[in-house]
């Protein structure tokens, strides 16, 4: 009988099969099956033998508590076909390190060995983590197996950009194991988002001061993409307005990009009533200069910018009837729960999130933050933690106090 997991709170059944072929990466594959076990999923090990020349099936059978397979016709296994039962034994199927031979294996359906075959067999959801020089990930030809493989339902994680094994930085790494895990667990966590229409607001706004300039803030976008992607994993139907940042959207995600402050406004306020939540996670400008005709020339000592006064976006999403859960965001640096305060009654929000700017952790450009959310008569802390982690525990809060006010 599979494991009783206990994710957040959440009571799943999981049985992780984690395929490992030959990559460096593999090491790492070994913290990943801790990580889960840590959880409380039951984990079994399929090793290519390439994968073997890196890391010994010892230290797998150690960590899992199984013994670790590798060869995909082995007359002394317990069950000949054991592929079969492998594949059906498992609730997922994740290959970490995956690299560009095994990606294009399995998009093309061949099976030459136990772990390709295994892929055709499965029946559960199926993850693969990336592992490879960046030159082999970015060739048209790998890009192609990964658009095939997401075409055929495999969910990727990764890879992540960074120095490489071969001494060489770019996109390649494999991620690391606690992203893996939570991905692998948010699947079967809570879908408290379900069947729910979320618009999320992301990334900075240029301003044109004349056609070549602009102004502009230090967001990075990446707490809203984080959020979109929670969105997701609860079950959302999620759209994304977005300003310009150097991220990639969620697969499945509404992506609408736009520049300024009033580009951002009109797509919000065009989507909003058909949406449950609305999160404003944008840090959208306050004020928008009056754009020169011409380039501005260096002459005078100094010159002076007419600022316009912006539409304040989260206030109008909160004065729509009906309106959805409203969810505002505050950057501060100084007085933060009173400006938070204010900024929640002021704009009539539901919530709201605030956090510090201008410190040495957390905040702009950071992959860390930590949020004081507020609501009418009630606030929570959320410590200091990755992006991605701090976004799936705003997406519970959120829900929780979606139910609470409906009750």
């Amino acid at each position: 009988m599979p494991v009783l997991l206990t994710f957040t709170g959440i009571v799943i059944n999981k049985h992780i099969l984690l395929a490992v072929s030959g990559g460096i990466a593999a090491y790492k594959s070994a913290e990943l099956v801790r990580l889960l076990r840590k959880q409380g999923a039951e984990v079994r090990v399929v090793m290519t033998r390439s994968a073997l020349q890196f890391v010994s099936p010892l230290t797998f059978q150690a960590l899992s508590g199984n013994p670790v397979h590798s060869e995909l016709l082995d007359a002394g296994a317990e069950h000949v076909m054991g592929h079969i039962s492998l594949a059906r034994w498992a609730d997922a199927l994740i290959i970490a390190p995956a690299t560009a031979n095994t990606l294009a294996k399995c998009s093309h359906g061949l099976a030459d060995d136990l772990l390709s075959t295994l892929y055709l067999a499965a029946t559960c959801p199926v993850y693969v983590a990336p592992a490879m020089n960046q030159a082999m990930w970015h060739k048209t030809v790998t890009q192609e197996n990964i658009h095939k493989l997401k075409s055929h339902g495999v969910t990727v994680i990764g890879p992540e950009p960074g120095e490489q094994a071969c001494g060489e930085t770019g996109f390649g790494r494999m991620s690391e194991p606690a992203k893996i895990c939570r991905c692998l667990l948010a699947e079967s966590g809570s879908r408290c988002l379900s069947g729910l229409k979320v618009l999320i607001s992301a990334g900075p706004t240029r301003e044109p001061l004349d056609p070549v300039r602009y102004l502009t803030n230090r967001s990075s976008g990446k707490m809203g993409y984080a959020l979109a992607n929670a969105a997701l994993n609860a079950g959302a139907k999620v759209t994304l307005v977005s300003g310009p940042v150097a991220l990639t959207a969620p697969d499945h995600v509404d992506l609408v990009s736009v520049e300024t402050a009033a580009q951002m406004h009109a797509a919000v306020m065009s989507k909003a009533a058909e949406h449950d939540i609305y999160i404003g996670a944008a840090a959208v400008a306050d004020y928008s200069p009056v754009m020169r005709e011409q380039k501005i020339k260096k002459q005078s000592e100094q010159i002076t910018l007419t600022l316009q006064k912006t539409r304040d976006i989260l206030a109008e999403v909160a004065q729509l009837s009906p309106r959805p859960f409203t969810v505002g965001f505050a950057a501060e640096t100084h007085d933060l729960e009173h400006y938070a305060q204010d900024k929640l009654g002021r704009k009539n929000l539901d919530m709201i999130a605030a956090n510090w700017v201008g410190r040495a952790t957390g905040g702009f450009d950071s992959e860390q933050n930590a949020l004081q959310v507020f609501w009418q008569q009630g606030q929570k802390t959320l410590a200091m933690t990755d992006k991605n982690q701090l976004a799936e525990q705003l997406i519970r809060l959120i829900s929780e106090r979606m139910e609470h006010k409906n009750a």
